[in-house]
């Protein structure tokens, strides 16, 4: 942590992306949402740190339970019993509802084990799950972050954060191409 800024390098690096987003974002006439879960609202927090946030950014979807991301977000029950919720499908669900309740042209979905216990054999702590993409078409990616508890979700908002800033940079200015 820096004694003169307050901040941790993760914090940021975080910091740093979003504004970058953030620029892009607004030249680019883009809204975005966020639905989470194991980061708990921390990419929506890193985005709504900067000011003027709110020219790009106006919902974020904290979804921590099962019942929520179905409620909220549309999730289907029979994903999250097949899958789990830290799975590509339930991602791509996350992304798709966050999309759909709110508006937005672009989105990210984060669900994962953080730990410090909840992990299996098949989806061990520091699992995590990201869908990037808008309601009609979706990409997720399986990240697996180390450290604890916080290194696995300050890691997750970073990745969230960067996998925005590349989709919103690949967008064609008047197309629908999320």
């Amino acid at each position: 942590m820096s004694r003169l800024t307050g901040t941790t390098p993760e914090a940021a690096c975080a910091n740093a992306l979003a504004e970058q987003l953030q620029a892009l974002a607004v030249a680019r006439g883009v809204r975005i949402t966020t639905a989470e879960s194991c980061t708990g609202g921390g990419v929506s927090a890193a985005i709504t740190a900067i000011a003027g946030s709110s020219s790009y950014f106006d919902a974020g979807y904290v979804t921590y339970s099962n019942a929520t991301k179905q409620r909220l977000l549309g999730v289907s029950e029979t994903s999250l019993e097949t899958f789990g919720a830290v799975s590509e499908a339930v991602v791509c669900e996350m992304v798709r509802g966050a999309c759909r309740e709110s508006g937005a042209e672009l989105g990210v979905a984060i669900s994962g084990v953080a730990g410090p216990g909840g992990g299996s054999d098949e989806k061990p702590v520091g699992t995590v799950w990201l869908a990037w993409g808008s309601e009609a078409r979706q990409q997720a990616r399986c990240c697996h972050f180390p450290g604890d508890r916080q290194a696995v979700r300050d890691a997750a908002v970073r990745e969230a954060l960067q996998g925005l800033i590349e989709r919103v940079e690949a967008l064609q200015i008047g197309t629908e191409d999320a």
